[in-house]
């Protein structure tokens, strides 16, 4: 019963979208933590591969399932590995090869950018899921508040 709440609608599809920025985001923060460590490479993953990846998904599921039912079956990528209850990325150096003196391709800006794209894609998925669940838990209560 419960199984049919948890995977209706979008809710699995912003589980496996926060689970990606939430992943991402590390990865992000760990190029931010090394920028002055010599000789590193920063290290991302594809986002629109990703999205892609997602949205053929979710097409998928809406032919097997109608509309907004059934589980999300994900397919791994070079680059994000699916499992039962997260995922694992598999990053490439990213960069335009320009080295400083000390052999590291940093570009704080583009980092930066990519934190705040991530955090407001992660807060924008999270605020989706917390407001599925006010619905389905007013929906238990039988009441409107």
């Amino acid at each position: 019963m419960i199984e049919g709440v948890t995977n209706a609608d979008a809710i699995p599809v912003l589980e496996r979208l926060m689970q990606f920025a939430g992943a991402r985001h590390r990865l992000i923060v760990h190029n931010v933590a090394n920028l002055d460590t010599p000789d590193f490479r920063p290290a991302d993953v594809s986002v629109e591969d990703f999205q892609a990846n997602l949205a053929e998904a979710v097409d998928e599921r809406r032919a097997r399932n109608g509309y907004g039912a059934g589980p999300l079956e994900i397919e791994s990528t070079d680059d994000v590995e699916f499992t039962e209850r997260g995922l694992e990325l598999h990053p490439t150096p990213v960069g335009d090869n320009l080295l400083f003196h000390d052999r590291n391709d940093r570009d704080p800006e583009r980092l930066m950018q990519d934190m705040v794209e991530n955090f407001m894609t992660f807060r924008m998925a999270a605020d989706f899921v917390k407001n599925r669940f006010n619905l389905i838990n007013t929906a238990i209560r039988e009441r409107v508040s």
